[in-house]
């Protein structure tokens, strides 16, 4: 074995330049295969805890998907709001540690402005009990002197070159067909970008949503009515209603019991989700394209098996006369089948460890960007267990793949390399 080990080492060696385009091809698609893994598999777990620290979410009586998807992702609108008496009967629950309101509807260029209290900077978690961090500036005041401050996301601060201190003009609805323009708000905070629909929010106060529609009725400017932004604040502009709510419980142990309580209130029709377990509903409806992804990355992989395969049938006219010899000095067709699968496996295990480090190089020199302008947090680790099982159909693929050409050279006679051919 070990004379069969050196012959297929001087054999690499005499034909480096082949080998080592083999071994980057090998490389490259195990690193796409793995990457595209890693990616599935961390971008899904963020996925999965896009609000990881709040134990139900309340709306209107709806779908449970429908309402993550206007309350978390501001897609979408709700088919109906829930009163404010609602609000404070769910935050008097003596399960209920706190109660962070939301109020959607407005817009600015195109993304959401989402009233709410400045409480929801403290308790908004994400990934790994992460807490929103503010790039520059502050969170908005308490009403009645923050009414007309806001802190806008990373993304739309980066794109509109908004910075602390600019002037903004919020638009009646999704369309944005009515500014409020008599009422600007000054952008007092600008959040870090945390891989959320955050990142394309602007954050006012429940307060500051009641003062820019005063005038307002039915949709519309009131006929012949302007109150300035000097005068709201002597009006009561505690919100009639809210878009949903964000909740958190003192015992996540009586969570199921606190959900029942709310979806049974007599007074209101309600719906309460578990945010962990509606994600993940949402997730199988929204995540083919990761399976897509992940088998366009398998075809690479067989793309350079395949080029393996391909190189070792090559260098067999090459090495006729080799084998030949080989036979001669009393090398079985065993011995011969042994050698050709053993350099082609080696191959395959050097191009697999290669493509590793690789990723892991490429996660190393790029993650730290991928978090900050994508929020895709990838981590440098072993192998899971799913990353295992692709890396093992990638060794098994190797070695049916370097049967091809060793059996081609276990068929080989004797004379077949001492032949000259014309």
């Amino acid at each position: 074995m070990n004379t069969i080990a050196y012959l297929g080492w001087r054999s690499v060696l005499n034909r480096r330049g082949s080998v080592l385009l083999t071994v980057l091809s090998i490389a490259l698609s195990v690193a796409m295969l793995i990457g595209v893994e890693r990616l599935r598999s961390d971008a899904r777990d963020g996925f999965a805890r896009t609000v990881s620290g709040t134990d139900l979410i309340v709306g209107a009586r709806g779908g449970q998907v429908q309402l993550l998807l206007y309350s978390v992702f501001h897609i979408g609108d709700a088919s109906n709001n829930l009163s404010w008496q609602s609000v404070q009967h769910i935050a008097a629950l003596p399960q209920v540690d706190w109660v962070v309101p939301l109020s959607l509807g407005d817009t600015h260029l195109g993304y959401r402005v989402v009233g709410t209290t400045a409480e929801y900077f403290a308790r908004f978690r994400h990934g790994d009990d992460r807490a929103l961090v503010f790039a520059a500036g502050r969170a908005f005041a308490p009403a009645p002197e923050g009414i007309f401050e806001t802190v806008i996301g990373a993304e739309l601060a980066a794109r509109h070159g908004y910075q602390v201190g600019a002037k903004i003009v919020l638009s009646h609805g999704s369309g944005g067909f009515a500014d409020h323009g008599d009422k600007p708000f000054t952008v007092v905070g600008i959040l870090a970008p945390s891989g959320t629909p955050v990142d394309r929010s602007v954050l006012v106060s429940l307060e500051g949503i009641e003062a820019i529609h005063v005038d307002w009725q039915g949709g519309a400017p009131i006929p012949g009515v302007s109150i300035g932004a000097e005068h709201v604040r002597k009006f009561d502009l505690t919100p009639k209603t809210v878009t949903a709510a964000m909740v958190g419980l003192k015992n996540r142990v009586t969570v199921f019991r606190v959900q029942r309580q709310i979806n049974t209130f007599a007074d209101e029709p309600l719906t309460a989700i578990l945010p962990g377990a509606t994600l993940q509903e949402l997730w199988s409806l929204v995540g083919v394209a990761e399976r897509a992804l992940l088998a366009v990355a398998a075809v690479v992989v067989v793309v350079g098996l395949a080029g393996l395969v391909a190189v070792m049938i090559a260098g067999l006219g090459e090495r006729r006369r080799e084998l030949a010899i080989l036979r001669a000095l009393g090398a079985g067709p065993r011995h011969v089948l042994g050698l050709l699968m053993l350099e082609s496996v080696t191959l395959a295990v050097v191009g697999i460890l290669c493509g590793l480090l690789l990723v892991h190089g490429l996660i190393w020199m790029s993650g730290g960007w991928l978090t900050t302008t994508y929020g895709i947090y990838l981590g440098i680790g072993w192998p899971s267990l799913s990353e295992w099982g692709l890396l093992g159909a990638v060794l098994a693929a190797s070695v049916l793949a370097s049967l091809v050409p060793a059996y081609r050279a276990y068929r080989y006679a004797v004379a077949d390399g001492m032949t000259i051919r014309m």
